[in-house]
């Protein structure tokens, strides 16, 4: 694998900067054999979440997670529960081996974790230069995305001491009332009020699915690490910021949400993340009926997850767009955020119509 289909991190963004050095202390009395330096930092442009860095020690790259600066939600940029998570999860799952996490805010102004770096494709909006995929090669590796996803679900979390992570019990309709009360305090005026998707949103609300999961709540493609040996096979998941127990279906949607295919409109097709309009890719609905026959759990009311993934995927960019409105962050990409929750509303309100 040649390093120009590896993720390449840059300069530091100046709002995002911190002096490395003063972590390292801390970082040798957590990490065994870490060598005495130097110490080098860049940053990885991709995400508008947690901020994510390649930190070097002596020639040894690590990845630091922190969040982002201004206004958040505290319960969605927790590291030290996105750490715990990982020390758990690491023996049963695929994942990062997580090394170091600190609470003392004092030492970069925020908490942050380190964990080992897992080398491989992270596949973005297209593959990078180089590296091309037969439609047959495409179909294996996106069963492999959404078997990875599947096995997430049907693994044991009480078995890997990971039954305290949250509540099933209700939480399709905690969901739905959190994320519609997030859109309401961070709504801008120069976007949908998306009062009919809320709307619709509560009043068809299904049953929670009677199995409960460990679910990622935020799985795609760029979150999922390709074996170097073939750019095909998982070694690993990342971001667990977000990771919790509840609705399979709930998650399942959030990702559908993300797979944007070859016949969507070309709005949508504007806000592609991943390469799933390649030929050999499942269409979302092949996708419900791959993952029901899998699991066994049956999928009757598909749209409603679509529309629920849509949804929550708007909010998470009016979030981040209510944060660049305020000044709290100068990311100029953030800009286009408010585009994003224009496209994704209206076709939430499509598939809704569908339904009468």
């Amino acid at each position: 694998m040649t390093a120009a289909l590896l993720d390449a991190p840059g300069a530091v963004r100046d709002e995002n900067h911190f002096d490395p050095a003063l972590i390292l202390p801390f970082l040798k009395s957590q990490i065994a054999d870490l060598p005495d330096g130097p110490v080098e930092l860049k940053q990885f442009s991709g995400g508008a979440s947690n901020l994510t860095y390649l930190l070097t020690v002596g020639g040894r790259e690590m990845i630091l997670r922190r969040p982002p600066p201004g206004t958040k939600a505290k319960s969605a940029h927790d590291m030290g529960r996105e750490f715990r998570i990982m020390q758990r999860l690491k023996p049963h799952f695929p994942c990062p081996t997580p090394l170091a996490y600190s609470e003392d805010e004092s030492l970069i102004g925020s908490t942050f974790y380190v964990m080992e770096k897992l080398t491989g494709v992270i596949l973005r909006r297209d593959p990078p230069k180089g590296l091309s995929y037969s439609a047959q090669q495409a179909s294996v590796l996106c069963q492999n995305l959404f078997d990875t996803q599947i096995e997430l679900h049907l693994l044991d979390y009480r078995a890997a001491g990971l039954d305290d992570l949250g509540k099933p019990e209700g939480y399709v309709g905690r969901q739905i009332k959190g994320w519609c009360e997030r859109f309401e305090k961070a709504w801008t005026d120069d976007v949908p009020r998306c009062e009919a998707i809320m709307a619709w949103l509560k009043a068809q609300q299904p049953a929670d699915c009677p199995r409960s999961a460990l679910i990622h709540n935020d799985y795609r493609f760029d979150n999922v690490v390709l074996s170097p040996a073939d750019n095909m096979s998982i070694i690993g998941v990342l971001d667990w910021e977000m990771a919790t127990l509840g609705d399979p279906l709930m998650d399942l949607g959030s990702s559908l949400a993300y797979w944007v295919e070859p016949g969507d409109e070309p709005r949508m097709q504007t806000l592609r993340m991943q390469p799933s309009q390649l030929p050999g890719m499942m269409t979302r609905q092949q996708i419900v009926e791959y993952y029901s026959k899998k699991t066994g759990i049956e999928v009757p009311n598909a749209d409603y997850y679509y529309v629920f993934g849509l949804f929550r995927l708007g909010v998470i960019a009016q979030q981040i767009y209510y944060r660049w409105k305020l000044g709290q962050t100068k990311n100029p990409r953030l800009q286009m955020f408010g585009m994003f929750v224009t496209v994704l509303s209206q076709v939430a309100e499509k598939v809704i119509a569908r339904h009468g």
